[in-house]
């Protein structure tokens, strides 16, 4: 009895490592392939520098070396699930957690301002009891609906806003400005970053967004 119990212990404890090893390759394989569309999306100006795995694999981190006056002292992190850990990866998906890629950087010309923005995204259907088949639908595309926790709106805000309204179709989950370092944060779904053009789009938005705070600058 003894003798089997150690053997399929031994089995379980095999394919517990076989699925470790396989998904630690598959996530380095992913981030890897990540950090080199944001460097391809840089077109020559920029470069990924020291990447670094953390959490069992499941964090990546680097530098992003930019040749931009907006940006200085870029950093990458990318956030995958946790995969390599079953009960872990279950939670996840459970939670439905995001993987993501945060972009942290000081700028050359630091906001006067606090921004923190947050995405969320809402959607409703009726019952269907209440739902009829003959019944004509007009459908609409509504505008972007801004909630504040401002009385007053400062005018150095509005271009940032016009900004981000106009990427409405990018799914960034949460934009900060800050004067003290670093100066700008934004995190991104990584759902959104699946190749050379898509992470070249998502750059595009953090240099527009940048200069749309430091308008008043120069």
């Amino acid at each position: 009895m003894g003798r089997l119990f150690l053997i399929d212990l031994g089995v379980v404890v095999g394919l517990l490592l076989l699925w470790y090893g396989w998904f630690v390759s598959y996530n380095r394989r992913r981030g890897a392939a990540l950090l080199h569309w944001v460097q391809t999306a840089c077109l020559g100006k920029g470069r990924v520098l020291d990447p670094r795995w953390r959490a069992g694999s499941t964090q990546l981190k680097a530098t992003l070396r930019l040749s931009s006056r907006w940006f200085e002292d870029a950093r990458l992190t990318i956030r995958l699930q946790p995969r390599p850990f079953p009960v872990q990866w279950v939670l996840s998906r459970w939670r439905k957690q995001s993987e993501t890629l945060t972009f942290e950087a000081d700028m050359g010309f630091p906001p006067g301002f606090h921004l923190d923005v947050i995405r969320r995204r809402w959607s409703g259907h009726s019952a269907k009891k209440v739902a009829s088949e003959t019944r004509t639908w007009t459908l609409s595309r509504p505008g972007p609906v801004v909630l504040t926790t401002k009385d007053d709106w400062p005018p150095e805000l509005t271009p940032v806003i016009s900004a981000l309204t106009a990427w409405r179709d990018k799914d960034f989950l949460n934009v900060r400005f800050n004067p003290t370092s670093p100066n700008f944060t934004a995190i991104v779904a990584l759902e959104n970053v699946s190749d050379e053009n898509t992470a070249a789009q998502v750059l595009g938005l953090f240099r527009e967004l940048a200069m749309s705070s430091s308008a008043k600058q120069h």
